[in-house]
């Protein structure tokens, strides 16, 4: 029963909600509204088990004194007091301590790894646009045109910005749709799975 009900339950909501885009209506509507509400609940209670699930692993880090577990320390310190600072008697979310944390150590700490990452892009482009083989040659070219068209150019900037645009309003569009169909298809394949049964891995069995 354990597998049954879940499969039941997935099976029902999942040809109710496909109903109901196809053949809107009113009930329709409100029964919809009634599952994204309950989507809603079903995702704070996941979080909260997240957070039990962090709370967990840092404890057990800090008290076997594993690697990096001073990292731990930092997190559950980090995570308990925005917690204590965001509920209402401490202030709340507009509170001047929270906002002076969030502002001038989370933004700043979130900016530093967008920064880092960008070494990284920086690097895999570099690897990905040697031209070593015909498609790569098109590729670094195509990318050279493209960022070509953000810098003054003098006489040449009204030509580099046509095939630019034309690049990406024709191949690359044509190249996105043909992504975006693919991944509509693949979602609906693994939708269908999932409603008939055939896809069980959410229930820890693949």
């Amino acid at each position: 029963m354990k597998r049954q009900i879940p499969l039941v339950l997935v099976f029902i909501f999942g040809v109710l909600l496909a109903i109901q885009y196809f053949i809107p209506s009113e009930p329709s509507q409100k029964g919809y509204e009634f599952v994204l509400d309950w989507i809603t609940i079903i995702g704070i209670f996941a979080m909260v088990l997240g957070i039990w699930s962090q709370i967990h692993v840092g404890y057990y880090k800090i008290r076997h004194r594993a690697e990096d577990w001073k990292y731990s320390v930092v997190t559950m310190v980090s995570m308990f007091g925005m917690i204590f600072l965001g509920l209402s008697p401490f202030g709340g979310l507009q509170g001047t301590t929270f906002r002076l944390i969030y502002t001038n150590i989370f933004i700043p700490i979130q900016a530093t790894i967008f920064a880092l990452l960008a070494f990284y892009i920086a690097s895999a482009s570099y690897r990905a646009f040697r031209a070593r083989s015909a498609v790569s040659t098109v590729l670094l070219v195509a990318a050279l045109l493209l960022m070509l068209r953000v810098i003054p150019m003098g006489p040449l900037a009204d030509p580099i910005n046509k095939i630019g645009s034309w690049m990406l309003l024709v191949p690359n569009l044509a190249a996105k749709r043909a992504i975006l169909i693919g991944v509509g298809l693949g979602g609906v394949a693994t939708a269908l799975k999932i409603v008939l049964g055939i896809e069980r891995s959410y229930l820890g069995k693949d």
